[in-house]
């Protein structure tokens, strides 16, 4: 939907709309990828039963982060002020969404599962990226950028986890990993605050008790 149209829905109408991008996102129908994944046409990896369990772990882990990427960004929209920060905003979780499609194709590929907590931590991003968004479009850069540089942190590790064979799960986190970059160096560039580190060290805080929580559940 675009700014235009956004600026002339009324509250509750925004709202609505935010609902239904919610359900999509958790229950996983309705969203499609816009560009193809590129783990497509690359064949499947013989896997012992431990790898692929690990694998499945790391991948649920990176398909939650989508998942909050999504709500971040759907509530830093909902209050953002600026009409051009708020279609920064809308076009990266556009792009997010491709990332959600292609570790939700790789999981079922894996025989399996996204993680029941999805909800929970789809609830608590959108909170705090609405409230990011309402504080100002400055403090709610700084925090994409932020959260950007945590996400990629993880990529990171996870690529140096992954069994060396397994291409189709590696092609799908480089480009992830190339993508939040892009939205990170973006947001900072675009006049988002630096954070300091003891927010940075608190945010990692709770980014751990999602990976360690999503990887098993």
């Amino acid at each position: 939907m675009t700014t235009q149209r956004m600026r002339r829905l009324s509250l509750l109408d925004r709202l609505i709309c935010e609902a239904d991008s919610a359900l999509r996102t958790l229950s996983g129908q309705g969203q499609r990828a816009e560009r193809e994944s590129p783990a497509e046409g690359h064949a499947e990896t013989e896997l012992s039963d431990a790898e692929r369990r690990h694998v499945a772990g790391l991948m649920r882990v990176n398909h939650t982060g989508e998942v909050c990427a999504q709500a971040l960004y759907q509530g830093q929209a909902l209050t953002a002020r600026l009409s051009e920060v708020r279609d920064d905003m809308q076009q990266a979780a556009k792009e997010e969404v491709d990332h959600l499609v292609w570790c939700e194709d790789r999981l079922r590929e894996l025989g399996s599962h996204t993680s029941a907590l999805n909800p929970a931590w789809y609830g608590l991003s959108f909170t705090l990226g609405a409230v990011a968004g309402a504080i100002g479009d400055k403090v709610s850069l700084g925090f994409v950028a932020a959260t950007e540089e945590r996400v990629c942190h993880h990529l990171k590790d996870h690529l140096k986890q992954l069994p060396a064979d397994d291409s189709k799960s590696r092609l799908i986190l480089q480009q992830m990993l190339e993508d939040e970059q892009r939205h990170g160096d973006n947001a900072l560039e675009a006049g988002g605050k630096d954070f300091p580190r003891p927010v940075k060290d608190a945010m990692t805080g709770v980014s751990k008790l999602m990976t360690s929580a999503s990887y098993r559940v």
